[in-house]
């Protein structure tokens, strides 16, 4: 078996086992959160670093079906592992769309929520190798969130593409548009106060549709963000 056969292997084992935590979390979620020790691990090292300050605040509630993408039990067992005060359904945006994700069973238009960190099309639309984002994937200690802030804050750095106005913050989206063929990387923050917070990153395919929806709505508050 060549090396490439058995990290396969490693990642298949792996996925099997955050389907069954995904399923354990429905009944027991901090159980689950102890079923994948990268996960909590994660999730303790995040917190004792404060790099969840770096986010914003989302509804745990999805906008296109209007339903919560993790329950409520799910919510306050990823809180109160992090440490960070939080009300259901609106919770940091870091915690509920890097971590929560993954434990998240229910499906979307575009698919179950945690594929961005799993299928590899957002990692290469960032121009990094497919498993970049993979979350037991740590091979330089890093944590998923870690890894996914940096990929963030460089795009919304260098890649800016519309800036709406809200009172007194500004939303800022983010477009890498890849020179292969395949689908794009935005990312999307708040700014205020000369403070910036992260809110969700996804691959997108018409990024042209995206922005001409942008443009026809007007400034508002997108992809589930609080202000």
């Amino acid at each position: 078996m060549t090396t490439a056969d058995e990290q396969q292997v490693k990642d298949g084992d792996a996925l099997a086992r955050l389907d069954a935590a995904a399923a354990l979390a429905a009944r027991d979620p901090f159980a689950a959160l102890n079923a994948l020790p990268w996960l909590g691990a994660s999730i303790d090292a995040d917190a004792a670093a404060d790099r969840f300050a770096q986010w914003g605040r989302s509804s745990v509630v999805d906008e296109n079906t209007g339903t919560a993408v993790v329950p409520a039990s799910v919510f306050d067992a990823l809180h109160a592992r992090a440490g960070v005060d939080a009300r259901f359904p609106i919770g940091n945006a870091g915690l509920l769309h890097v971590y929560g994700y993954l434990l998240s069973t229910t499906p979307t238009p575009y698919g179950l929520k945690r594929d961005r960190w799993l299928d590899g099309a957002l990692a290469r639309a960032y121009g990094l190798a497919a498993d970049a984002f993979l979350p037991w994937a740590l091979p330089t200690g890093e944590t998923l969130l870690t890894r996914v802030t940096a990929a963030m804050a460089e795009l919304l750095a260098r890649a800016a593409v519309r800036r709406e106005q809200l009172g007194g913050t500004e939303a800022i989206i983010a477009v890498d548009r890849p020179a292969a063929s395949g689908a794009a990387a935005l990312a999307y923050a708040l700014t205020s106060g000369g403070s910036t917070r992260l809110i969700t990153t996804f691959p997108v395919a018409a990024v042209d549709d995206v922005l001409a929806g942008v443009d026809a709505d007007g400034p508002r508050l997108r992809w589930n963000a609080v202000g």
